[in-house]
C-alpha cells in the first residue's frame, strides 16, 4: 500500500476558485476524514483525485504514480475506487449484477469474446460472480442478492454501491457521504463497517462526510477545507479544538466540534 499525496491542487470554474493550492496526505492503512462546510471543495477534490476534473495546478500521487497521467477509467487499475454522493446504481439490475459491474476492469474479456463465448469467458464470469457473492456476504447483503436495486431502502443501496467499489480488491477507496440519509442505527453499522474495511481488507479510506460525530469517531486523521483552502489537518482531537475549524463551522462563540 502507498500514501496518496495531493500537492498544491488548484482548480477554478468560471473564475470562481474551487480549490486553492490544497496539499494533504492520506497515509496507507488509515481512515482519513475530509470535511468542511457546504461549498468548501470536498467533492471537487474527490473529482480531481478520481480524474473527473483536471486541476489547473499541482499534482496527485499514489506512491510513485501521478494520477494526472491517467484517465478516469485507469485509476481503478492502480487500486483506487469510489462511491458517489448521489447513489449511482443500475436500478433495473439485481444487487448481484450491480456488484459484478465493479469487476469489469479486472476482467480480460471484451465484447467479441463475450458475444461468441470464446475460451476463458466462462471462467472469468464464474470468478467475477464468486468474488461478488463474497463481498455481498461480507457486507451483509445476502438476502438482497437477486433483488432489483430499484425500490431498495437508501441505506441498502448505499451498501450495494460500497460493495461494487470493494469487489475489485482496491487498496484505496473514496467514500462520498456514505452516511447521508441513514438513520442512527445504520450510521452505527456504517462506523463498524468502515473499521472492518480498514482492518480486515487492508484498504485505505478517504471519507467525505457531513456527519461530524461519525467522522470524529472513525477517522485516524482529518483534513478540513473551507472556501477551497485547507485550514487544518491532524487527529480528530486536534482538529476539533482548532479555532479556524470552529469558526468555519460554528462561529467564534463556540469552543469545540463534536
Amino acid at each position: 500500500m502507498s500514501d496518496l499525496v495531493t500537492n498544491n491542487i488548484s482548480i477554478s470554474f468560471g473564475g470562481i476558485v474551487a480549490l486553492d493550492r490544497v496539499s494533504f496526505s492520506v497515509h496507507a492503512g488509515e481512515i482519513m476524514g475530509l470535511i468542511g462546510p457546504n461549498g468548501a471543495g470536498k467533492t471537487t477534490l474527490f473529482n480531481c483525485i478520481s480524474r473527473f476534473y483536471i486541476p489547473h495546478e499541482g499534482d496527485i500521487r499514489l506512491g510513485e504514480v501521478s494520477l494526472l497521467e491517467l484517465g478516469p477509467h485507469e485509476i481503478i487499475h492502480i487500486g483506487i475506487t469510489r462511491t458517489f454522493q448521489n447513489v449511482e446504481l443500475f436500478k433495473q439490475m439485481t444487487v448481484l449484477a450491480n456488484v459484478m459491474v465493479g469487476m469489469h476492469s479486472r476482467m480480460k474479456m471484451n465484447f467479441l469474446r463475450q458475444a461468441f463465448w470464446l475460451p476463458g469467458v466462462g471462467r472469468e464470469e464464474r470468478h467475477a460472480r464468486h468474488r461478488a457473492l463474497g463481498i455481498i456476504e461480507y457486507l451483509g447483503l445476502q438476502r438482497f442478492t437477486y433483488t432489483m436495486v430499484e425500490g431498495l431502502p437508501l441505506g441498502i443501496q448505499k451498501r450495494v454501491e460500497m460493495a461494487r467499489a470493494l469487489v475489485s480488491e482496491p487498496t484505496f477507496v473514496m467514500l462520498d457521504e456514505p452516511a447521508g440519509g441513514l438513520n442512527r442505527e445504520e450510521i452505527k453499522e456504517l462506523e463498524s463497517l468502515l473499521r472492518r474495511i480498514r482492518d480486515d481488507l487492508k484498504i485505505t479510506v478517504l471519507l467525505v462526510e457531513h456527519h461530524m460525530s461519525l467522522v470524529m469517531r472513525v477517522s485516524d486523521r482529518v483534513c478540513v477545507l473551507n472556501f477551497g483552502k485547507k485550514i487544518a489537518e491532524g487527529t480528530p482531537a486536534v482538529v476539533q479544538q482548532n479555532p479556524a475549524v470552529i469558526e468555519a463551522y460554528l462561529g467564534t462563540e463556540h469552543h469545540a466540534i463534536t
